[in-house]
Order: structure tokens, then C-alpha cells, then sequence
């Protein structure tokens, strides 16, 4: 079905205000690129939840990593998390042996070729964790190991519908997690929900697919994205992942202590634990900038509210890490100078 009677139909289902988040920061960048909201009904918003997994790393696991900068190891990192702002600096900024790396293989390739000790800052949600988790099941050499950062989607929209703050009306799924986990998981929560995928058309026809859902008065998990998603998700990499890890209560950045919402690595895995093997403990950093970043991932504000936004923070000048990812909610706004929904 075209994209415009996709559009179309979305003007002629939605006759009263309705608020859907999704968790993705590909679904933003794909909004924002191709001017969906101008099309829009205007009672219908869509906003943006914590869907870019560097933004919502807090300041206290970035301090960790320029620890680890501290003694003298070689940081291995995606792209993304280098300019994130810690409370002394980014690990662009440090003057350490940071290099970037497309994923945690490049950076077990870095540790077979030195004598130094080599961490990898093990950043993601569901989509990245199956990866790491089976590279580490290779046996890596000794002076590898992770730092461990990784978060878990449903658990946080548990925290949100809770709260209630942004009152939504359901959500658009992450497409990219689902196709690991599948969606059966999601069929718990008890709002509309819609996995989607990245095109225009996709996005649209799943808002069309929630909106029907809110004017009939139920709520189940549709599959917009058949392609890519099966309910049961990737049984194997799910497998691959909880043989290495486990659920740990965590911190995320905008949000309190969510339980069972990180991965941890289990026991038998330590030796590649580089919290343990450095004694590094990851901090809570109280927040003192003007920066909205917390706001912004929680749903309740747009980048375009924020005193700061595409002025003092910028993507070179990033205050903030939303402003730094290119999955983060400001720099796609700064990017496509997008204006306020």
C-alpha cells in the first residue's frame, strides 16, 4: 500500500489525541529524514522513548571507561560512545590509546596483536549482547575483556507505563531487538503494541496498525515487520546470550535503578570481566547541566525544548550524549532540522 494512502487512512482513523512511543533510535532517524510527523494528524503524536543505547548509558559507566584509559589499557569502542561526556571529559578527549572498532571481534583482533591488556566497551541493547556473548565462548586470549554495559529493552517499558509520566497509548517496537527476541515477551503488557520496520511505509502502516487497536478497545502485539520478526525472535542467539549472561539490576541514564534491565556476565565468564579484573565500580553521577538528555529519553520532552539544544550543544560540542549518537533523539533533530512536534 502507497505511503500516502497509508497517510490517508491515519486522517481518517484518529479522532482523538493519541500519544505512541516508540524505542528506537532508527525509527526517529527515519521519521525525522522523511518529514513523517508534517503528515501527521495533529492529534496524533508519536515521541521518543530510550531507543539509542549510548544515550542511555549513564555518566558513571563513561567515567568507568576513562578509568580504564587510566591505567593504561588500549579502549576499544564503537564510534558513537567516543565524544559521550563523562564528568572528567570523553575517551575522545583523554589522550589514551582509544581506538574505534566495529565490533567486539575488531577489538579481540587488537588484543592478539599486543602485549597490552584491551577492553572492549560492551555498549547495546538485545541486538549487540548475542554477539559478544559468542565471541567470548571462542575463548579469547587473556588480556581481553569487557566492560559491560548492556541494557534490556522490556524492563524499561515496564518502568515507563508504570510512572505514567508520558501517558502514552502504546508503543512502537524496536525491530532491530525484536528480530533477536522476538515479541512474546512484550505480550504481557497490557497497551497496543506494533513492531515495525526503518521504511516510511513501514512506520506508517504500523501506527495505522495501533491506531486500530486503540479504537477497538484491545491491545496484543502486531507484526508489522513479518520480514525480519518471528514471535519466537532468534531462539539461538537468545541461547548464546543467557549462557554467558544474566538479568542485573541497573542504572540507566534518565531513569532510576530498573531491575533486572542489564546483563552481567555469569561466573564461569569472570575472567573476562573487566569491572572485576580492574576493580572499577560504576558510580552514580548526580546531574548539574541544563541538558534535557534525561527528560528527552523518558518520553515527557522534545530535543527542541531544551535551552541548549543546536546552541551551546551541538553535535561538535555535545553537552549532552543524545547530541553525540547518531542513534540520539538531539543529533537526528539537529541533523534534520527537525522542528517542534
Amino acid at each position: 500500500m502507497p505511503g500516502n494512502t497509508i497517510a490517508e487512512t491515519l486522517h481518517d482513523l484518529v479522532d482523538r489525541d493519541i500519544c505512541f512511543m516508540h524505542i528506537c533510535g532508527t525509527h526517529e532517524a527515519a521519521i525525522a529524514r522523511s518529514g513523517l510527523r508534517s503528515i501527521l494528524p495533529k492529534k496524533l503524536k508519536i515521541v521518543m522513548g530510550p531507543g539509542c543505547p549510548v544515550c542511555i548509558t549513564p555518566q558513571g559507566e563513561i567515567d568507568a571507561a576513562l578509568e580504564l584509559v587510566g591505567k593504561d589499557c588500549v579502549v576499544a569502542t564503537y564510534g558513537d560512545l567516543l565524544r559521550v561526556p563523562g564528568t572528567k571529559g570523553s575517551l575522545e578527549s583523554s589522550g589514551g590509546d582509544v581506538r574505534i572498532v566495529q565490533g567486539v571481534h575488531k577489538a579481540v583482533e587488537i588484543a592478539q596483536k599486543t602485549k597490552k591488556d584491551v577492553v572492549f566497551i560492551s555498549v547495546g541493547f538485545e541486538t549487540t549482547a548475542p554477539t559478544v556473548a559468542a565471541t567470548l565462548l571462542t575463548k579469547p586470549p587473556e588480556n581481553f575483556s569487557i566492560l559491560t554495559c548492556h541494557r534490556i529493552v522490556p524492563p524499561a517499558m515496564k518502568w515507563l507505563l508504570e510512572q505514567g509520566e508520558a501517558k502514552l497509548d502504546g508503543f512502537m517496537l524496536p525491530g532491530h531487538v525484536c528480530t533477536i527476541t522476538g515479541y512474546e515477551e512484550y505480550e504481557k503488557f497490557p497497551v497496543p503494541q506494533v513492531v515495525a520496520g526503518f521504511e516510511p511505509e513501514d512506520i506508517l502502516l504500523g501506527l495505522v496498525m495501533l491506531i486500530r487497536q486503540v479504537q477497538e478497545g484491545t491491545h496484543r502485539v502486531d507484526n508489522a515487520y513479518p520480514r525480519a520478526v518471528r514471535r519466537e525472535g532468534n531462539i539461538k542467539a537468545k541461547e548464546v546470550m543467557y549462557e554467558v549472561f544474566e538479568p542485573i539490576d541497573i542504572e540507566w541514564r534518565g531513569f532510576p535503578i530498573i531491575p533486572k534491565s542489564g546483563l552481567r556476565l555469569k561466573k564461569e565468564f569472570e575472567q573476562y570481566d573487566a569491572q572485576k579484573k580492574y576493580k572499577i565500580t560504576f558510580k552514580h553521577v548526580s546531574k548539574h547541566s541544563a541538558c534535557i538528555c534525561d527528560k528527552v529519553l523518558r518520553g515527557i520532552a522534545q530535543p527542541s525544548d531544551c535551552k541548549l539544544f543546536s546552541k551551546a550543544c551541538t553535535p561538535r560540542t555535545p553537552i549532552g550524549p543524545c547530541m553525540v549518537s547518531h542513534e540520539g533523539a538531539c543529533k537526528i533533530w539537529h541533523l534534520y532540522q527537525q522542528k517542534k512536534a
